[in-house]
This record gives structure tokens, C-alpha cells and sequence, in this order.
């Protein structure tokens, strides 16, 4: 394996490994939250959809993922799936 593919895995798990879509983060969510907290704990969303003053916004990938439910701008639920 070349030194080029090994550098490029390393980053892909360095990347990986500093991810903000923990289980620890994931604890630090609370209702009511302001949006500007989440997205100050967890970076901005990968998805957000909404209409009439609720948004359900994603961070994470398909399998490893935390996904918030806003009305206007505080947090209403939230859930999470493959965190560790």
C-alpha cells in the first residue's frame, strides 16, 4: 500500500474519532435548548426539514446518528442510534 492510501486512511479515522456525534454529546442534549446550543455542542446539522415552526434537523451518517425535533427555536425531543 502506497504512502498516498495510507495517509488517506489515517485521516478518514482521524476524522472518524473526533466526530461530535457521541453518546456523551448525545447526554448533554436537553428540551428547551436554543438551536445555537445544539449546534454549538454537535456543529452544524448534515439535514434540517421543517414547515410551519418545527424543524427536524440530522447530525451524523445513516447507521450512527442524533436527530433533533425543534419548535421554532428549542428543542422539543431528540433521539440518537449507534452512539458510543
Amino acid at each position: 500500500m502506497s504512502l498516498r492510501h495510507l495517509s488517506l486512511i489515517a485521516a478518514v479515522v482521524l476524522l472518524a474519532a473526533c466526530s461530535p456525534v457521541t453518546q456523551e454529546n448525545f447526554a448533554k442534549l436537553q428540551a428547551g435548548m436554543s438551536r445555537a446550543e445544539v449546534e454549538k455542542l454537535l456543529g452544524k446539522p448534515g439535514e434540517c426539514a421543517g414547515a410551519l415552526g418545527m424543524s427536524s434537523c440530522t447530525w451524523g451518517q445513516k447507521n450512527r446518528f442524533i436527530s433533533v425535533q425543534f419548535a421554532g427555536d428549542k428543542v422539543m425531543m431528540f433521539s440518537g442510534q449507534g452512539l458510543k
